[in-house]
Order: C-alpha cells, then structure tokens, then sequence
C-alpha cells in the first residue's frame, strides 16, 4: 500500500515539473521572438483618407502618418508630383515643412494641403507624394477629384463704377451678379462698406442661388447725408457666400445742391454788407 501511494506521488510530480518545464519553454520562446517581430516592421507612408473630393478653388487636406521602422535616425525629404499649376505644402505641428527627421521607431502625423488651379476640369487627378531618404523612398498616393470651381464676378451693366451724387440725395446704382464658375452658388449675401452716415439698401439683399453661367440683377439705393463736404468718396459693395466672393468700389463725386451754393452766396452778400454798412457809419468817426 505504502509503495503504491509513494508510486502515485512520484507520477503526481514528474506530470508537474513536465507541465512547467513546457510552459516557461513556450515562454521564453515567445520572448524570444519578440524583437524579431518588431525587427520585421517596415517603414511606412499612410493616410486613412486617401481620395478627397472639392471645388478647384478649395484646398484638399489629407492626414498621414510616416513611420520610421529603421534601427537609426532618418531624414526624409517630402516632394510630390503634382499637375502642371498645381502647389502642395507640408504641415508638422503646425509648421510648414520640406524634410522631417525621425528617430528610430518614431511615427509622426503629416497635414498634407493640395491646391489645384481654378481653371481644373472636373476629373479625378492622382498626386503621388514621396517620402525619400538615403535609404529608402517611401510613396503615398493620394486622389484630388476636382468636382468643379466657385466664382462669382460683379460689375455694373456699363462697367463704370463712378457718378456724381448730390448731397443730401440719394443715387440708385445698378450692379450685376455673375456666377462665372461651374457649380451653384448658393446663399449669396451683399454688403456694404461706406463713409460715415452714408446708408445703403440692396434689391434683393440676399440671393438663394446663381446657377452657372447667369446672372442676377440688383439695385443699390445710394444715400448721401446732408451737409456732406463736396469730394470724391468710395463705397464698397461685396457679393459673398461661403464659397467665394466679389467686390467693387464705387467712386462717388459729391456735389453740393443749388440750393445750398445760393445759400452761400447769400451769407457771402449779407457779410460784405455788413462790413460795407460797419464801416460807412464808424468809418469817419
């Protein structure tokens, strides 16, 4: 009985020393691969968002990340290449860059701001930007799709943007509105900029939409307070929405009214008068 039981302890034990001799084996062999693993990652140029869609007059903005996986420090040079007009610029915490250098494992985000040319034709344009080092060059290839352009174009049926207005008056200004671009405009809005006490209404004061390639007709009621002094003064009048804007300047040559100039004459006459009749009666005392 004594045998069989010491038996049975003896078996007990070597199942546990061969249970925690496999375990802290596997372990150790894990740890040992470890580095390895890490060892084996590769330098990379990423973003999330690699295809990116606005207007020609709007900049497209991508997040990326350039990670150093090199056993040593890295400069790597950032460039792009980009349609004929087209600009590029690299952001790091803010600061605008042209190379950026990592330690080794380091990973860095990138703000990369692509700008097309106005004139782009609705179209999908690649932009492949390159990370490149001594030993290595690293590519991200980005998409810009171009959905089409804003602008807006105001003037005067005429084109003259000067006219007399006399003071004390007001003056209707004609001005047109063109949407010179090739997508909608929408919630355009007109505002003014004018010498003190000068006031101006607009007809209509605010346009829902401009589809491309028309127009829209709005008149200006100029107004000149009283007892401006006569002189060229400029008013500036704006057409803005949040996806573009126009302005002009209107010269205005104030002109006193008749009435007024009359008036003058008449203060002028009365003073010499006076100073006539003043000294004919101290006068020769």
């Amino acid at each position: 009985m004594l045998t069989q039981l010491q038996s049975t302890h003896v078996q007990r034990f070597t199942f546990f020393a061969l249970f925690f001799a496999l375990f802290f084996s596997c372990s150790r062999q894990a740890y040992a691969q470890q580095p390895a693993t890490q060892s084996n990652a590769k330098s990379a140029f990423e973003a999330q968002l690699i295809n990116i869609e606005a207007a020609a007059n709007e900049p497209f903005r991508y997040n990326a990340t350039l990670r150093n996986a090199a056993g040593e420090a890295t400069l790597y040079d950032l460039d792009a290449q980009l349609p004929a007009g087209w600009q590029i610029s690299y952001r790091v915490q803010g600061s605008f860059v042209k190379s950026i250098r990592l330690e080794a494992g380091q990973m860095q985000d990138i703000s990369i701001e692509v700008s097309a040319t106005h004139s782009s034709k609705p179209n999908k344009y690649n932009v492949p930007v390159r990370a490149v080092s001594k030993q290595d060059t690293l590519t991200l290839n980005l998409e810009a799709v171009v959905k089409g352009s804003y602008s807006i174009e105001m003037t005067t049926p005429t084109g003259l943007l000067s006219d007399e207005v006399v003071a004390g008056s007001s003056k209707e200004i004609q001005v047109v509105l063109k949407n010179t671009g090739t997508l909608p405009l929408n919630d355009v809005e007109l505002t003014s900029q004018l010498p003190t006490k000068w006031e101006a209404a607009f007809e209509p004061a605010n346009i829902k939409q401009i589809e491309p390639g028309k127009t829209v007709d709005v008149k200006i009621n100029l107004k000149v307070p009283d007892k401006t002094i006569a002189g060229d003064y400029v008013a500036k009048f704006t057409a803005k929405n949040p996806n573009g804007s126009a302005e002009v300047s209107f010269r205005a040559v104030v002109k006193t009214s008749m009435l007024s100039g009359w008036i003058g004459v008449l203060i002028i006459l009365i003073a010499i008068g006076l100073v006539y009749y003043l000294i004919r009666k101290y006068g020769r005392r």
